[in-house]
């Protein structure tokens, strides 16, 4: 083949906790993160409750302190204290009250200890359920663990592997001893006993399967010496995993685990593509198309975690986006939607650089089938292109090249080549003669219609996905494979039965036609026949903007306004200003210009007081404008909006009608409804005493943007002690960092001195003036973490928490409960008989489970508090990582379950708590803030998690005072 010749974040952040390394970390810890956020915030402004306040309880004040005033860069009602406890002093007291050293249970080494279970549950009705865990046994073997160094070094698992196999192929009945090694592909090796020497240097010579050089003037296969050496680090055995699972020893013995998951996983990762902890591979079903030059395979995720039944092997059916495996041309036409008769753009070229580098395409003309990685594209075209021949003198076209030698007329010589090689000594292909391999992941963003087909594709009832899975371990054959049998390993086929309850669903309070009302939902949700809102909220100033064609905007207002005022909300039928059809391709300017319309008619009217309520009926055609109308209402104008989708819209349901109004309702202030326990101060560690409920989540940018930076959000319950009212603040930090940065902070100043801020102090302060109560309880749901992150998050945001409040007023540390919500996690329930499912087939609404493959000691359980729609339903994993109120078993799992009831936005319950809910919503809400599109940027540069300087526009004050984000 012819040669040719030839950020760091804007944030400020002093004395702030260092995040502590974790001392405990997991072999298998899922990935987890999303994407959204502001900062700052101010405090909040409702209209007077519904329902006073518990006569019981004394409304606070933050005691002054004799300390030097400090500056507050939030107001609160009452003088705020500083903290006169060092940072120091506290975060030493925070991580030694986290980390316990228990005389009657061993540990090896200090580690951060989590709550132990406090007890199982028993309310609810007693039920069983099977679970996609799958129990294993193991022989009590000695296993060795030996680190592996191979040179060169190999970047690609498949190619270390290969050396392995090699290796051991040449040195198995000698050196190794007979033993069959499990090896990760990186640095580490298991066997199941000693292998006869510490440390040994192997030569292993391996056969390049590429073949030939760049112009296949010749068949000869390169060969390639490596040097591995392989040393031993450790030796386990199973004594500590046993005592692990039987509760008689405090630390899991990671190694352990780690060695037998590689064990599990030798054979499926020579056999199948690996990502992560899943395999893929038509083997499990033929390939489907996604559109855009993609396709899905279908495949499984395996990981093995320690329960109370014992070692269990977690397996889920999985897929996931590959290339196609077609011909360049034909995935840059379908992907980018371009004409190849025509010359391509540089802003073209620079798109399919991006898309295409790093993806391994085929050859096959001339002699055999090459390989080659594509690194860019060329800045000429094909046509242009000249290299140096053999003799170093003559110059050649690239096109005519392939005439002559290959007897190929080139058909698309305006289009650039596929540059491979490196940048000094670069080697050109032409596109149209090179295929994608096949059985590569596509690990770019997908678009919309991609997704929806591939869960469309994906989208299995439960007894077909059991049906699955059985099949994925019958398949494998684990009974049978050579290293599973070394390293004495059993696998139960069967899925575990699983002791579960079903908890009564919460009574709900309304207001009826005839006074207060009350529902019992039924498998997960109710309906407001005859129902209003408990606080209805009041919109006097509103206005509709419409950017479709293809709906009467006057009569759908009207409609909508008639659903409000059913509902109990005193909505005024007279927009503020005519209703606007505006231009789609104008949105800001449209927006901006009705802002000075309503304006200009208060002043007229002579009227106090502002637009609260904008209707916007969204344009015909797909596009951005949702995410420029909400970061110009909410950042700019300061105008609360709802948006509407025309193709919904046109057809005005009562139940679409009845959503929005739900929406409507909590956007200008007003409460849908609350527990009746709430109601009559019967929650248990809520209602008794003044309580703030935190939701909290990191979302994190999609694949490709690699610059862009992590978007954290944290809303809190403002009206104790209904805990449905939540207020938000949102904050960016750096790319992919999951620990929120902005709990709490501090700067200096040079007049002020320190000053004390951050999100956790923000919301305190904003819940004592609603509520004229501090907070004496602090009960903080934290989505979006993974198991391997649960001590760096725990041991600097409990840190955070704890410096926030006494910030405030110096001693005042409420009592916390921290848990963490996971929602990505691959264990999945199946209804054991057909009295046990709803409508959809899957388990029923308020299925808990803390028992069998729950963890052996700490205090975590599986709820399943929705109703299945579609596909089969996954339980919300909640775990416990602080709990100084000491709830029990059946408070939290009650708790957690009757807020999911509680969501705003509709009337069914919600499979996550609704204040970790509510973060991911704003969380994602604040994504459309940026104006920068990341995705568009060219991040092939190598300077991968390099963060931009990224300004988050401040959300309006007004905007912030109500559940804007739902």
């Amino acid at each position: 083949m012819p040669r040719r010749g030839g950020g760091r974040h804007s944030e400020i952040r002093h004395n702030q906790p260092s995040p502590v390394p974790s001392q405990q970390t997991s072999s298998n810890a899922e990935g987890s993160g999303r994407g959204g956020g502001s900062r700052g915030g101010h405090t909040v402004q409702y209209s007077s409750p519904a329902y006073p306040p518990p006569p019981s309880s004394t409304p606070a004040t933050f005691a002054p302190s004799v300390a030097t005033p400090v500056a507050s860069t939030s107001s609160s009602p009452s003088l705020s204290s500083p903290a006169t406890v060092s940072s120091e002093r506290l975060s030493s007291e925070v991580e030694q009250k986290l980390t316990l050293q228990t005389a009657s249970v061993p540990s090896s080494v200090k580690a951060l200890r989590f709550p132990n279970r406090p007890g199982f549950g028993r309310l609810g009705r007693k039920i069983q359920v099977r679970a996609n865990h799958f129990q294993l046994q193991v022989a009590d073997k000695d296993l060795h663990h030996y680190d592996v160094s191979i040179s060169p070094e190999i970047a690609s698992k498949k190619v270390s592997r290969d050396v392995m196999n090699q290796l051991v192929k040449m040195h198995q009945a000698t050196m190794l001893g007979n033993l069959i090694p499990a090896y990760d592909g990186r640095k580490s090796l298991f066997t199941a006993g000693p292998l006869p020497f510490t440390s040994k240097v192997f030569v292993v010579n391996l056969v390049d399967g590429n073949g030939g050089s760049s112009s296949g003037s010749t068949k000869k296969k390169r060969e390639r010496e490596f040097k591995v050496t392989i040393q031993f680090a450790s030796k386990t055995d199973m004594f500590g995993l046993n005592q692990f699972l039987s509760r008689l020893q405090l630390d899991c013995p990671y190694e352990t685990i780690q060695a037998l998951d590689v064990a599990l996983r030798v054979t499926s990762s020579e056999m199948y593509t690996v990502a992560g902890r899943s395999f893929f591979s038509p083997s499990f079903g033929a390939p489907g198309p996604l559109g855009g030059g993609t396709e899905f395979y279908r495949g499984y995720y395996q990981s093995i975690r320690p329960t109370q039944m014992g070692l269990s092997l977690n397996i889920d059916v999985s897929s996931r986006a590959f290339y196609e495996p077609i011909l360049v041309t034909e995935f840059v036409a379908k992907h980018f939607n371009l004409n190849l008769s025509r010359q391509l753009s540089d802003q073209d070229c620079v798109k399919i650089k991006k898309a295409l580098r790093g993806v391994k395409v085929q050859l096959s003309h001339g002699d055999g089938i090459r390989t080659y990685k594509i690194n860019g594209v060329s800045k000429e075209p094909l046509r242009n292109l000249t290299f140096t021949l053999d003799d170093q003198i003559t110059k050649k076209k690239v096109i005519d090249y392939f005439r002559e030698k290959y007897k190929i007329e080139l058909k698309y010589p305006i289009l650039p080549a596929l540059q491979a090689g490196n940048d000094t000594k670069p080697v050109y292909f032409p596109m149209e003669l090179c295929r994608i391999q096949p059985g590569q992941r596509y690990s770019k963003r997908l678009n919309e219609e991609q997704v929806t087909a591939l869960l469309r594709a994906t989208c299995q009832r439960p007894p077909q996905r059991e049906s699955d899975i059985k099949q994925i371990v019958k398949q494998h054959g684990f009974k049978t494979d050579k290293v599973v049998r070394e390293f004495g390993i059993d696998v139960r086929e069967d899925l575990a039965l699983v002791d579960a309850r079903v908890l009564s669903p919460p009574t709900l309070k309304y207001h009826g036609t005839g006074g207060e009302s009350k529902i019992d939902p039924r498998m997960g949700q109710w309906n407001m026949i005859n129902k209003k809102m408990v606080d209805a909220g009041k919109v006097q100033f509103w206005s509709c903007i419409c950017f479709s064609t293809r709906i009467n905007s006057t009569e759908f207002c009207a409609e909508l306004i008639r659903m409000c005022q059913a509902k109990g909300m005193l909505f005024s039928r007279e927009p503020l200003v005519p209703i606007t059809q505006a231009n789609p391709k104008q949105i800001e300017r449209e927006l901006v210009e009705l802002h000075k319309q309503c304006k200009t008619s208060l002043d007229r009217m002579k009227q106090v007081g502002r637009l609260q309520l904008l209707i916007v009926i969204l344009p015909d055609f797909k596009g951005k404008a949702y995410d420029s109308i909400k970061r110009v209402c909410e950042t700019e104008l300061g105008i609360v909006s709802q948006c509407v989708q025309p193709r919904q819209a046109v057809k005005m349901q009562k139940q679409y009608l009845e959503n929005l109004s739900l929406k409507i309702n909590v956007k200008v202030g007003g409460r849908n409804t609350v527990l009746n326990d709430a109601f009559e101060k019967k929650i248990p560690l809520v209602t008794d005493k003044p309580t703030i409920i935190f939701g909290a989540d990191v979302t994190h940018p999609q694949p490709g943007e690699d610059s862009s930076p992590s978007i954290a959000a944290v809303v809190a319950s403002m009206d104790w002690p209904w805990v449905t009212k939540y207020r938000g603040i949102v904050s960016t930090q750096p790319h992919r960092e999951e620990i929120i940065q902005d709990l709490y902070k501090t700067i200096v100043h040079p007049q002020r001195g320190i000053v004390h801020s951050g999100m956790i102090r923000e919301l305190i302060l904003a819940f004592y003036k609603e509520t004229k109560f501090k907070p004496e309880r602090i009960i903080f749901y934290r989505d979006g973490v993974s198991e391997g992150q649960f001590s760096q998050v725990l041991l600097y945001e409990m840190d955070a928490i704890r410096k926030a409040c006494v910030s405030i007023e110096n001693g005042y540390l409420p009592q916390v409960t921290f848990v963490v919500v996971q929602k990505r996690h691959h264990t999945r329930l199946f209804p054991v008989g057909r009295d046990q499912t709803d409508r959809s087939g899957n388990i029923m609404p308020g299925t808990v489970v803390d028992t069998h493959i729950c963890h052996p000691r700490e205090f975590d359980f599986y709820l399943n508090s929705h109703a299945g729609i579609q596909g089969t339903s996954r339980p919300a994993h909640y775990h416990v990582l602080f709990d100084e109120n000491n709830f029990s078993a059946d408070q939290l799992q009650s708790l957690t379950n009757n807020l999911c009831y509680t969501y705003a936005r509709c009337t069914r319950s919600v499979s996550i708590v609704p204040p970790a809910y509510y973060a991911h919503l704003l969380a994602f809400r604040a994504r459309y803030y940026t104006d920068a599109d990341a995705s568009d940027a060219d991040s092939g540069s190598g300077s991968r998690g390099v963060n931009v300087q990224v300004k988050l526009p401040a959300i309006m004050d007004n905007v912030k005072e109500v559940m804007f984000y739902c």
